[in-house]
């Protein structure tokens, strides 16, 4: 299995894919590189080298008491980038993992990196507060923490279809892929849980993003009750002046699997490439 060591002797365990412009993908909390399973076959047949990574204390890579913020976070990715030597590459980053694009772009410059997606995205504040009306309110991540000490497995499994807009009546993703989804959250580490539920739920971007110019890519579904529209997708927009908002009418937080084909599109065309290539990939 691929790994690195970064300098504080964690292991990231990441997949390296295909040649061609790079594409690292940065998954959301509290999943792994698993969620990429659509985009990354997707981007490596149409010509894409595609690296897509576990953040600290998910999936397959080490499990580290520490090192839960988003300045750790982004040097980390740093670190990745550097061993690989990735060149002309594009960031995409769903949900929290948005901010970790964010974070890396104004703490590492853009020097490695021309494009960048921010797929239902944190950034640039989730926290509602007085200069941020339509953010979500503290009480919300309380109960999140409280549920997930109590009882992290109970949590995510009534996470999950919410996290996909499912209901009795409107079946977005089917029973396996919420199994699935569940198994990935439930590798995860209980303290990284925790600790990067506070680092995206109280992290403010809105500063660093006014200094950003690199092109940026912003996808957002207008029915994600996650990460809602108001306070991410669209107030991004505003402060990234060299951006482009797609909002997908309907869709809720999980986009990369309600609306796989769409997502490969949009990627594919912001990426420069020819989207007739490969067949489309099914929905699981």
């Amino acid at each position: 299995m691929p790994y690195l060591e970064i300098k504080d002797g964690t292991e990231l365990y990441f997949n390296d894919w295909g040649t061609g412009m790079p594409v690292v993908l940065i998954h959301g909390w509290p999943l792994s590189s698993a969620m990429w399973e659509h985009q990354a076959m997707f981007l490596v047949q149409n010509g894409y080298r595609v690296i897509a990574y576990d953040r600290r204390g998910f999936g397959k890579s080490s499990q580290p008491y520490t090192g839960h913020t988003y300045d750790r976070l982004a040097d980390d990715l740093g670190e990745l980038m550097t061993a690989l030597d990735l060149q002309n590459a594009a960031l995409v980053g769903f949900s929290m993992g948005g901010g970790e694009v964010v974070r890396y772009l104004s703490r590492h410059a853009a020097q490695r990196v021309s494009k960048a997606v921010l797929i239902s995205s944190v950034a640039p504040y989730m926290l509602k507060t007085d200069d941020n009306p339509d953010g979500t309110p503290e009480s919300t991540f309380d109960e999140f923490r409280e549920a997930i000490l109590k009882d992290r497995f109970a949590f995510l499994n009534e996470f999950g279809p919410k996290f996909y807009g499912r209901s009795t009546l409107h079946h977005t993703v089917s029973e396996p892929v919420l199994n699935w989804t569940f198994a990935q959250a439930a590798m995860a580490s209980p303290k990284a849980t925790l600790d990067d539920l506070t680092a995206f739920s109280t992290t403010d971007f809105r500063q660093e993003m006014r200094s950003i110019s690199t092109r940026t890519l912003i996808i957002h579904g207008t029915s994600d009750h996650t990460v809602p529209i108001d306070a991410a997708g669209r107030a991004a927009a505003k402060i990234l002046t060299n951006s482009t908002l797609i909002e997908y009418d309907g869709e809720p937080h999980g986009l990369f699997m309600t609306a796989p084909d769409r997502l490969n599109r949009d990627l594919l065309d912001f990426l420069g490439g020819d989207h007739n290539t490969v067949p489309k990939l099914q929905q699981i």
